[in-house]
This record gives structure tokens, C-alpha cells and sequence, in this order.
């Protein structure tokens, strides 16, 4: 790369999109790492295609929607086309979906000592056979459609992300329907059956015994060849909230509008002739490169239920409990008790999320309790936080839910739960109108022996305990005065415009977090040209925006000390000579979903040390309701610095660090901060923030970390 000089030049940041890809071909590189565990490996495969639908979904949806001369990314400050930027997704994700199969047929053989193999139908033999035969016939056959095509049966329209069999059949004798000699038929593959059929000596994938039954399917017909496909539609939409009297109603018809998205991508099963794929890729308005021939199954999604197999400890990583804190156990679970001792933090997944349910759950039983607010992004199924919340209203506490009705792919779970809380007789509001509400924030208020006090717990992460278990997230709880006075300014926003003159404690998005957060990169510039400690390690799930990296730029340049933890996309190039030396980047991707957002500036020897919900991207700061909220207790706040932190700076075990081309590399070293959470308690944990390297040592070239 050619030296850079000015710091909006477009050579200074690396496209979203591709970006994005490289995180999901670190998640693959996690699926192809021999030393994980096998059923370890082929959830990450399984990862790696839900990953990959939801960026044609969304990502490549939305793109495939622009003129291809238009810049598309400007946001992130590259200036790419959007036709170049669709070439580049292309070539990269052909060589991800061919490495992604190649993985699979290593993994496939190496299972099958361990009783896991996949069987075709036709090599089934004796009682496999038979009950192949029975479940054919008494669950399968009755719910399946088979489909002719010709000009009195026109081409089906085919659903998002469905499984489907495409055949070549021709006539064995000439029956009183007068159907042509040769035809194509599709037979959709029930998404509602599971995928795979168990027998004795394995499993039989379900597409598979449809096609070995196609001649009981089309009686008198033949079967030529046969060959399984699935398109993928865009799903993104656009609500014209201010327009809507009724945003439920609204989502519930843009749901139903998805199910007619525009095509964007075709998978179909290699193997199949010219003349059938002749017969079917014209069918869809794509264009070659959007049609991927795949050596393998489709939507290896499906092997997550091959990863709950019961009896296959080897092949899994080794179980886990979260710990429960020693102050939740001492206060005997009253945690207004121990809040009004002291403010709590909890790490998860480390940290059982059990205290925030109990927290919510107390709250309901607690006749002293008066009233409950809480926002939903992701509650997840069965949530026992909205169980909780029912049961508050249900008792007469005024409860308030905030419900996120566009948390995308959640809509239809969130509309359920603001139905069942409506029931139950809470006040359910939907956000600001062209905001989505991403700030995790629960509001009590309780009638305590000497006073009204609000308890306040916020986070990084959801209220959802599947995803606690296996996203890492910080949470905490508190009665602050003034974080509960903007805890209940927030709520006032979201359910009655009424935004205050000034927040205390909470930075709120879209209400100056940006600037805010550029203010501290500038306060940090500023105190390394006095002389003064400057420093800033933050640890994002995303690094897009372009006025930001413009400022770190800038901080770089004055010598300032950056280290950033970013799982997922990051737009700035580190290590570039003369723009940004001092700024180091780092990828966690392992058995756990890095989750949590963590600042860290060092402000002249005074630190200060934020959590937040948001990560440093447009949306974030412009569409979204977020919010950062400082940690004062110093206690907690060193519990962050050298131990979220600094585990995250010290990881090479499962860290990738980006270069300047915006290629990730994987350190190849022991200290998996994974497994150090799981094995050491907090009060064990030893390990510090290590000083940054020397200010004139590039980016890109990091020394391997330890631990102390």
C-alpha cells in the first residue's frame, strides 16, 4: 500500500461488507481448528451459514437494490461502488462456501467412529431399511406437495431459505392425464419436519429419502435426475413509522411482505445437468455469480440439532456453571439488600445471569415495589423476565415495557410478548418513532424503610438468558441518584418525547454520543501532547464510523497509545505509516460470542471507564436509542480494566490480529481468556492491563501477549 498522508483519504478504511466476510471467515476458521472438539467444530459450521443467510438477507439484499455505479459505503468513509463492492462479495464468499464444504467432508468421516455419520437412503439394509420405509410413508408422505410444471402448472413461488427438490421425470407408460413424455417437477422439503432421519447406523438427511421415494410421489413417471436448491430473498424493509397509525399492524404486513423479498441468492446441490439447471436458474432474476453449486448438503444450519446430541462428552467442549457471586450468595438473594450496600457487576457468562432474572423476579413479588420499567430488545422464548413482568402487572405495580418491534428476525416473538404484557395490564410502548430502542435498561421503583429509592440495572447485552449463557456481557446494577434520575429521563424520552436538558451520568444515542465519544478520543490527543498518561482500549462488537476513525487517526498521530478489541466488522486500518502506528486491532472469536462493549481512557491519570450498549457505527449513534453509563465504584472499574480488558489484550489463543490490508492473522498462543474466566474465580484472577508497546513499533506487527 502507497503511503497516506491525508486523513480522509479513502485508501484509510476498509469497506463494511468485507470486513463483515473476514469475521465470518474467522468463525469458519474456528470450524477447520483441529484441536477444537468435533461437534465444536461443525456448531461453528453451522454458525457460519445462519451468519452467512443473514448478510445476503440483509446485507447484499440491500445493496442489490442500488445502481452499481452508486458509492455505497461512504458511512464507513470507503468510497467503493456498490457494483465493485457486489463483485468483491461474490468472489470472497464463492472461496468461504467452498472452504466451508471442504471442512465438512473433513469433519463428516472423522465423526462416524464416534456412531455420527450421515447414511444415504439406498444403503440402508434390513430393519434401517424398513423403518426408513415406515416413516416415509406415515410422516413424511402426508405432507408433501409434489408439484409438475408445465403450461397448465406455472413455477411455484419459492420461500426464503426453504429447502427444495428439483426432478427430471419422464412417463413410464402414457396415463389417461395426457402428461408430457419429460418434465421438471419441484417437491418443496417440509421445513416443519426435522432435517434429519434417525436410523441404527446414523442419520439419513431428509431431502435425500424424499428423492429416493420420487417415483411413489409421481406415480407412472420415472425419475431422471434430480438435484435440491434454496433461494434467498432480501429481508430488509423499510417503516415509514411517522405514516403509521399502528406500527404492530405495520411490522405484522411488512412480515408478510418478506415472504416476496426480491431473490438474491441461489444454492443448488452440483451434480445436476445442464438441461435441469437450464430448467430452473432462469426462473429467478440473478444474475451467474449469485448462483453457488454446492458439493455437500445445504444449510448446514441444520447440524446445530447434530451438536445437542445427547452422550458425546469428548466431542464437545467440557460443561460449564456459571458462578454465582459471593455477595448475591452472602445477601441470601435480596439484591435491593445488597445493591443499597453497594453497586453489583456481573460478567457473563462467567456470572450466572440468575441475579438479573431474581433481580426482575423479586421485584414482582415485592409488595413494597410501586413500579417497573424495562426495555425488550431480545427476550428470547419462555423468557422468564417477561413472566415476571406479567406477574408485576398482574399485582397492580405500574409496569412499563419498552418493546423493540424491529429487533430484525425477532419481531414476531417481541409482538407475542407485547401482547401477553398488555393481558397482564402493562403499558407496552414501542420507542421513538424512527428509532430502534438498543439501550438494555431496568428501572425499580421501591418504597425502602426510610425513603422512595430506584434501583437501576443496566448492561451491554439482553435481557435473554439463552444468549447469557453464551454471549459474554457486563451488567450492572445500582441505586445511584443520578443514574436512576437519567434511568427514568430515559424512560420519559421513549414512552413521551420528553428529552431532558442535560443527562448526569448516561450518554444517550442519537442525543450526541458521537460527539461524545470523539471528545474523549480528542481529551486523550490533547493530554499526550501536555505530557500527560493518555491511552484508550475499548473493546467493540463494531468499528464502522467514519468521523470516529478520522479522530483516532488523529490520536495516533499525536502518539497516543490505542488498543481496540473488535469482534466483528472494523473499518479502520491500524499499523498505517505516519496516520495510525500507535493503534493496535484484535479479533476474539472462540467458545464464547464477545458481546460485551468496554472504554477505557486514561484522561491525564484520572481514568475513566465506560460500559455501553452501543458499538461506534452510524446506525448506533444516529437510529438507535443507546446509551454509555460510566462505572465509578474503583473497585469495579479496576474488576474491568484488569480483567475484562486486559484478558481480552492478553488472549492469543483465540485472537486474530487485522493488518493494515485489512487481512487478520491468528496468534498462535496459550492464553485462552475463555477458559481462564471458566477456571478462575474473580478473586483469583491475576492477570493486569499490560503497558502499551513503544509508540514507534507499527500496529501491525504485535508482540505475543502473557499473562502476569
Amino acid at each position: 500500500m502507497s503511503t497516506v498522508t491525508r486523513v480522509d483519504d479513502r485508501q484509510l478504511f476498509i469497506n463494511r461488507e468485507l470486513s463483515w466476510l473476514e469475521f465470518n471467515a474467522r468463525v469458519l476458521d474456528e470450524a477447520r481448528d483441529t484441536s477444537t472438539p468435533l461437534l465444536e467444530r461443525l456448531k461453528f459450521l453451522a454458525i457460519f451459514s445462519s451468519n452467512l443467510d443473514e448478510f445476503f438477507m440483509i446485507r447484499v439484499g440491500g445493496l442489490k437494490h442500488r445502481d452499481p455505479a452508486e458509492v455505497s459505503s461512504s458511512e464507513s468513509g470507503d468510497r467503493s461502488t456498490t457494483g465493485d463492492i457486489l463483485a468483491a462479495i461474490t468472489k470472497r464468499t464463492h472461496e468461504l462456501v467452498a472452504l466451508q464444504h471442504a471442512t465438512l467432508r473433513e469433519l463428516l468421516p472423522a465423526l462416524e467412529p464416534e456412531g455420527i455419520r450421515l447414511v444415504r437412503p439406498s444403503d440402508a439394509t434390513g430393519e434401517d431399511a424398513k423403518a426408513l420405509a415406515a416413516t416415509f410413508q406415515r410422516q413424511i408422505l402426508p405432507v408433501l406437495t409434489p408439484m409438475a410444471i408445465d403450461p397448465a402448472h406455472p413455477f411455484p413461488h419459492i420461500q426464503n431459505r426453504q429447502l427444495y427438490l428439483a426432478a427430471m421425470l419422464k412417463t413410464k407408460a402414457q396415463g389417461r392425464l395426457r402428461a408430457p413424455k419429460t418434465f421438471l417437477a419441484i417437491v418443496p422439503v417440509p421445513a416443519i419436519l426435522p432435517r434429519f432421519v434417525p436410523i441404527s447406523t446414523g442419520f439419513v438427511i431428509l431431502e435425500d429419502l424424499i428423492a429416493e421415494n420420487l417415483e411413489s410421489l409421481f406415480s407412472g413417471f420415472a425419475r431422471v435426475e434430480h438435484t435440491v436448491f434454496r433461494l434467498t430473498r432480501d429481508q430488509d424493509f423499510e417503516l415509514s413509522e411517522q405514516d403509521s397509525e399502528d406500527l404492530l399492524k405495520q411490522i405484522q404486513s411488512e412480515l408478510t411482505k418478506r415472504k416476496r423479498g426480491a431473490e438474491v441468492r441461489l444454492e443448488i446441490r452440483s451434480g445436476a445437468s445442464d438441461r435441469l439447471k437450464q430448467a430452473l436458474v432462469p426462473q429467478f432474476d440473478l444474475e451467474p455469480d449469485d448462483v453457488y453449486e454446492i458439493d455437500g448438503p445445504l444449510n448446514l444450519a441444520a447440524f446445530w440439532s447434530w451438536h445437542a446430541l445427547p452422550g458425546h462428552a469428548p466431542l464437545h467442549d467440557p460443561p460449564f456453571t456459571p458462578y454465582i457471586p459471593a455477595r448475591v450468595r452472602n445477601h441470601k438473594g435480596d439484591l435491593f439488600s445488597l445493591i443499597r450496600h453497594s453497586d453489583l457487576l456481573l460478567h457473563h457468562p462467567y456470572e450466572a445471569f440468575d441475579p438479573v432474572a431474581q433481580f426482575i423476579e423479586q421485584a414482582a413479588q415485592d409488595p413494597d415495589v410501586l413500579a417497573l420499567k424495562q426495555t425488550l430488545y431480545r427476550a428470547g422464548r419462555n423468557s422468564p423476565i417477561v413472566a415476571a413482568l406479567a406477574r408485576a402487572a398482574e399485582r397492580d405495580k405500574q409496569v412499563t415495557a419498552l418493546i423493540e418491534l424491529k429487533a430484525r428476525f425477532d419481531e414476531e416473538a417481541n409482538i407475542e410478548w407485547a401482547r401477553q404484557l398488555e393481558r397482564a395490564g402493562a403499558h407496552v410502548v414501542y420507542g421513538v418513532p424512527g428509532l430502534k430502542t438498543h439501550a438494555k435498561v431496568t428501572l425499580v421503583v421501591r418504597r425502602d424503610a426510610d425513603r422512595i429509592r430506584r434501583y437501576v440495572h443496566l448492561s451491554t447485552g439482553n435481557y435473554n438468558p439463552g444468549t447469557a449463557r453464551i454471549y459474554t456481557d457486563v451488567g450492572l446494577m445500582t441505586c445511584d441518584e443520578r443514574m436512576a434520575d437519567d434511568a427514568a429521563a430515559l424512560f420519559n424520552m421513549m414512552t413521551g418525547y420528553a428529552v431532558p436538558p442535560k443527562w448526569e451520568r448516561l450518554v444517550v444515542a442519537p442525543h450526541g454520543m458521537r460527539d461524545w465519544v470523539i471528545e474523549r478520543i480528542d481529551r486523550e490527543t490533547a493530554h499526550r501532547a501536555a505530557g500527560r498518561d493518555a491511552r484508550i482500549v475499548a473493546k467493540l462488537n463494531a468499528l464502522v464510523d467514519a468521523d470516529v476513525i478520522r479522530a483516532l487517526y488523529r490520536a495516533s498521530r499525536a502518539g497516543v497509545p490505542i488498543d481496540f478489541i473488535v469482534r466483528g466488522i472494523c473499518c479502520l486500518r491500524p499499523g498505517l505509516p505516519g496516520v495510525s502506528e500507535t493503534i493496535r486491532v484484535r479479533s476474539i472469536v472462540g467458545k464464547y460470542l464477545e458481546h460485551s462493549r468496554v472504554l477505557f481512557f486514561a484522561n491525564g491519570g484520572t481514568p475513566e471507564v465506560y460500559l455501553t450498549s452501543a458499538d461506534w457505527m452510524p446506525r448506533n449513534f444516529d437510529r438507535r436509542v443507546e446509551i454509555a453509563f460510566p462505572v465509578d465504584d474503583a473497585s469495579l472499574r479496576r474488576r474491568l480494566v484488569d480483567e475484562v480488558l486486559a484478558a481480552a489484550v492478553l488472549d492469543d489463543a483465540n485472537a486474530r490480529v487485522l493488518f493494515a490490508d485489512g487481512r487478520y492473522e491468528r496468534l498462535r498462543g496459550t492464553f485462552d481468556s475463555h477458559a481462564t474466566f471458566e477456571e478462575l474465580p474473580a478473586n483469583e484472577r491475576t492477570f493486569r492491563l499490560p503497558a502499551p508497546p513503544d509508540a514507534a513499533k507499527p500496529a501491525d506487527a504485535p508482540a505475543s501477549a502473557t499473562a502476569s
